[in-house]
């Protein structure tokens, strides 16, 4: 019995220091420390704060027209006005797809945002996979975006010797 009893420790004690071999790493400070991924991220804003002033530009424009239109309301006819408010929502409705062509899911900005950045994250990731074999973890788990890790021991934080094997 007492034989049984100690084998069944045994087993259970391997098992848990099995399951616990797992890493931590911060994907963001990963991402931070290459310059290429640096690069990509502010001329990506660069683009976007110009899509973004195109877009305001075709607003303000619209918005100009609109207000021509409320000037000269009173002095049209019923069917200048349906014609001129027609127009205005014909104006918007454009100017609506364009924003949507360019920050939509499918949008330039988001076409460019993959094609600059998901070679750096296959990199990063393939370097985390990498790692996580030689150290012979089961699991890796990001400290950056998960919001349910509640303690992480320090001593199974690897960032930065995954930054250092990125850097190799």
């Amino acid at each position: 019995m007492k034989r049984l009893m100690f084998i069944a420790a045994f087993v259970l004690a391997a098992s848990a220091a099995t399951a616990q071999n797992c890493i931590i790493v911060n994907s963001e400070k990963i991402f931070k420390s290459i310059d290429a991924y640096n690069t990509a991220i502010a001329t990506l804003d660069k683009l976007a704060e110009e899509y973004q002033q195109q877009v305001d530009a075709r607003f303000a424009e619209i918005e100009t027209y609109y207000n021509n239109y409320m000037a000269q309301k009173a002095s049209m006819s019923a069917n200048m006005r349906q014609s001129r408010e027609n127009a205005i929502l014909a104006l918007e409705k454009e100017a609506t797809e364009y924003q949507q062509s360019l920050f939509g899911q499918e949008g330039e900005l988001m076409k460019k945002r993959v094609e600059m950045i998901a070679p750096i994250q296959k990199q990063v990731f393939a370097a985390i996979e990498a790692y996580a074999k030689q150290a012979g973890a089961l699991a890796v788990i990001d400290s950056s975006n998960n919001p349910t890790l509640l303690y992480a021991a320090p001593a199974a934080e690897r960032t930065q010797e995954v930054i250092a094997a990125l850097k190799k």
